[in-house]
């Protein structure tokens, strides 16, 4: 073999080292916590999470190839979610999943550095779980099902359904910074 040939091949051969070592990186199992704030019987969250994770196949992502899901179901227990969130965390997953702002509240209990997507939160900047909508910061972020100035949009689409309505109540869990910010939009 020629000097510059071996130089080629040699050369070749080192450009395809990282490929080959990120190759056999990207194969290692990776693990999601998955903490859900609903009973494990909840046939809608379960249709949810069904859908999850057919999502995550599309992209690759197999059940027991190259992913492993953990999964807690705490129903509104608040204790049963502070359990799991020690649990989950202890685990040392990749990435947590969770649903409800209770769940985020006792996550950020347990951890500041694993990252955390949650999904059925309301009010998340309001609650303390980021920083703001465009810069989230720390390692929490996710997606709202609604947003507390909602709460004056209802009370204007209740006065267009029925103009003559005076007096609205609004019952709410108090202790659920998001439900507060919604009774402050309505007043």
């Amino acid at each position: 073999m020629k000097r510059r040939q071996f130089i080629t091949l040699l050369g070749g051969a080192a450009a395809g080292w990282p490929l080959v070592a990120r190759a056999q990186q990207g194969e290692r199992m990776r693990r999601i916590g998955v903490i859900m704030g609903f009973a494990e019987d909840d046939e809608v969250w379960q249709a949810y999470l069904a859908t999850f994770r057919q999502r995550l196949q599309d992209f690759g992502w197999s059940e027991g190839h190259n992913i492993r899901f953990d999964y807690r179901f705490t129903g509104e227990s608040t204790e049963r979610m502070r359990i799991a969130a020690t649990e989950v965390v202890a685990m040392a997953p990749d990435v947590i999943f969770v649903t409800t702002n209770p769940v985020v509240s006792a996550l950020m209990e347990v951890t500041r550095t694993i990252p955390i997507v949650f999904t059925w939160v309301s009010d998340s900047v309001g609650s303390g779980y980021v920083a703001s909508f465009a810069h989230p910061g720390g390692n929490i972020t996710g997606f709202h099902n609604y947003e507390p100035a909602l709460g004056a949009k209802w009370m204007g689409i209740l006065k267009e359904i029925a103009p003559a309505v005076r007096r609205v109540a609004f019952v709410h869990v108090p202790e659920i910074t998001a439900n507060v910010r919604v009774g402050e939009a309505i007043e």
